[in-house]
């Protein structure tokens, strides 16, 4: 599996000479970097350790000025060559360095004493004891520590010796097989356009295949592909990568966002951190403070809001807000570093718990959650996940940075959650699951939401699927609720009659008065036949107000009593079927039907002719063409 070593250490401590000595490359292409002896941006090499080994390396700057720099190098390498001057020893950066290379995670590496042709042994013996005793509680512990001359060539074989043995011993995290490539360099090549460069950390990128830049948007294909400079149509995680961009400037993109295959990344303003104090912090991190966060190859500004305490003393950690002026996308798990404003110096790092968050109020119920999230993995990290995303749910590919799972792994646990009946997809085209806690606290909402329905509109059978949609379900997904409502219609807590949703226990219940309005308007309009008075004149005749009636005109018509025919008729459902019966025999002997043949067979006034006809087209019974009916074929 591909490696990259990276370097650290004080500036002037010769990390770039040895790295020359050991290569043959020369990391510092700038001019300004040549001619001032010191390195500013990241540099680039390789070190042919074997025939089939080729170790990327990633020369850092160590001047304070350029940490960010060397943050954006630090974020993509897998063991660390800590470059100490056996003539100066431990300085600022050399802490520095190795607290942020502590905060990404890096776990293994080894020390290179530079410059001993220019101390004696004596120095250097004693320099080789200070640097063990500061190592012992950092993961270098026990890392061997190589005495090295970049000048005169004395110990570079046996550092080589060491660099292969913890190359071929290393297994790197590769994490997900979600392809990431933070961009550390973009430029123009003369012939072939736009190329970044960055380190793979997971994933595979192809030739030809489209890709996103993230948070941009910006789409292309990959035009071509370099690995240690070497042509390839394939580079894997963990490797130096060169891309050449079809159709984007130099412009269009800058360090700091992401490659990736489209749809895959998606950028939050608002991520959730475990956040770290490092126990050096000259100070404590204060709840809304402003800082430099840095993530994978981009420094941004953003501030922190902490949900449970004023300030993180050193030492301390604790899950925080990371709040962005943009969104940027970020995985699970994704390590980050903190440096303050005032001094400009490291003072905590964290790692990614959720990076799809949303604002909460401070010492609100997800907090529990949200603190149990960074020792969670598999099934437990999924179905949390799915509880923090509450009634939104979440699709495979947000599940996919929310738990850094292989995607293989994460189909497989989906099927055996839903089959267990603790996540379900409600949507089946985005693939959008639920958590079952979610779901079953939406059923008792919904359930109290008819029941006070029932008791607010006592005359009503129910509510259609749309009126729910529109009042309980206004802020969710609608696939959602119809998913939630079959579920409490197939268990029987919901009936569903025609499209009205109801508890089971609920009948309509009339007041007297209410039962007198009833029968009044279902015996007038039965005895009516075909001809029915109109809406005002019905209200006029009996003395009634349009306020009065309105609610048993729709009582009526949900149980199938009356038939609303336009706003100024209504028919009682027995004279509509005596009508629809009429037309279906008039067809069985005629192919179409004029306004007269109508009347001639119902016996209607034109004033009740055309909105019967025009009722007899919206229910697609019958089909007008020019001035004629036909019946529509079922």
């Amino acid at each position: 599996m591909p490696v990259i070593m990276g370097t650290a250490g004080h500036i002037d401590h010769g990390k770039t000479s040895l790295i020359k000595a050991l290569t043959g490359i020369n990391c510092d292409r700038l001019a300004e970097e040549q001619k001032r002896g010191i390195t500013i941006e990241l540099g680039f090499a390789y070190l042919d350790l074997t025939p089939d080994i080729r170790l990327g390396v990633i020369d850092v700057p160590g001047h304070e000025r350029f940490v960010k720099n060397m943050v954006a190098g630090a974020a993509g390498i897998d063991f660390v060559l800590l470059v100490i001057a056996a003539d100066e020893g431990i300085m600022p950066q050399t802490r520095e360095h190795l607290e942020i290379c502590s905060l990404l995670g890096i776990r293994a590496g080894l020390v290179a004493l530079t410059k001993t042709d220019m101390v004696e042994d004596e120095w250097l013996e004693l320099v080789r004891e200070e640097v063990g005793t500061y190592l012992q509680g950092t993961f270098l512990e026990g890392a061997p520590i190589m005495p090295v001359s970049a000048h005169t060539g004395a110990g570079l074989p046996e550092l080589r010796a060491a660099i292969l043995e913890l190359a071929t011993t290393f297994s790197p995290d590769r994490r997900s097989d979600l392809f990431r490539l933070p961009v550390d360099r973009v430029f123009t090549m003369k012939g072939h356009g736009t190329v970044i460069t960055g380190t793979s950390i997971s994933g595979v990128l192809r030739l030809g295949e489209e890709i996103e830049i993230v948070p941009s948007g910006h789409r292309s294909k990959v035009r071509g592909l370099q690995v240690h400079g070497v042509t390839t149509d394939t580079a894997r995680a963990g490797e130096r990568t060169a891309v050449n961009l079809y159709g984007l400037e130099v412009a269009d993109l800058e360090r700091g966002e992401v490659l990736a295959h489209p749809q895959t990344l998606f950028p939050s303003a608002v991520w959730d951190v475990e956040m770290t104090c490092l126990s050096s912090s000259p100070n404590p991190l204060k709840h809304r403070t402003e800082v430099h966060f840095h993530h994978g190859s981009r420094e941004v500004l953003a501030r922190l809001f902490f949900l449970d305490r004023d300030k993180l003393e050193p030492g301390e950690t604790a899950v925080c807000q990371v709040r962005f002026p943009t969104p940027l996308p970020g995985v699970f798990g994704d390590r980050c570093i903190v440096r303050s404003f005032s001094p400009l110096q490291t003072v905590a790092g964290g790692r990614i718990v959720n990076p799809l968050g949303r604002k909460v109020k401070r010492h609100s119920r997800e907090l529990e959650t949200l603190n149990s999230l960074g020792a969670m993995g598999g099934e437990e990290l999924l179905l949390a996940q799915l509880r923090l995303a509450g009634r939104t749910g979440l699709t495979v590919a947000e599940l996919r940075i929310m738990t850094d799972m292989e995607s293989k792994l994460l189909d497989k646990t989906l099927q055996l959650l839903g089959g267990r009946q603790l996540a379900f997809q409600f949507d089946r085209e985005d693939k959008r699951y639920v958590g079952a806690d979610v779901l079953e606290t939406l059923g008792v909402e919904c359930l109290a939401y008819l029941g006070e329905y029932h008791k607010r509109e006592p005359m009503r059978q129910g509510l259609s699927r749309a009126e729910l949609l529109s009042g309980f379900g206004r802020s969710m997904h609608p696939k959602l609720v119809h998913f939630l409502v079959e579920r409490l219609v197939k268990s029987g807590q919901v009936v569903l009659e025609g499209d009205t949703l109801r508890l089971p226990g609920h009948v309509v219940s009339l007041a007297s008065d209410q039962s007198g309005l009833r029968a009044l308007m279902e015996s007038a309009y039965t005895q009516a036949g075909l001809m029915p008075s109109t809406t005002k004149a019905f209200l006029e005749e009996n003395g009634l107000a349009a306020k009065d009636v309105a609610q048993m005109y729709r009582l009526l018509m949900e149980e199938g009593v009356l038939i609303k025919v336009s706003e100024e008729f209504y028919y009682a459902k027995t004279a509509m079927d005596d009508i629809v019966a009429r037309v279906r025999g008039f067809f069985e002997s005629n192919q179409e039907m004029g306004p007269q043949d109508f009347r001639d067979l119902t016996e209607l006034t034109r004033k009740f002719a055309i909105p019967v006809l025009e009722y007899l087209d919206k229910e697609k019974i019958t089909m007008r063409i020019g001035d004629k009916r036909q019946l529509r074929k079922r």
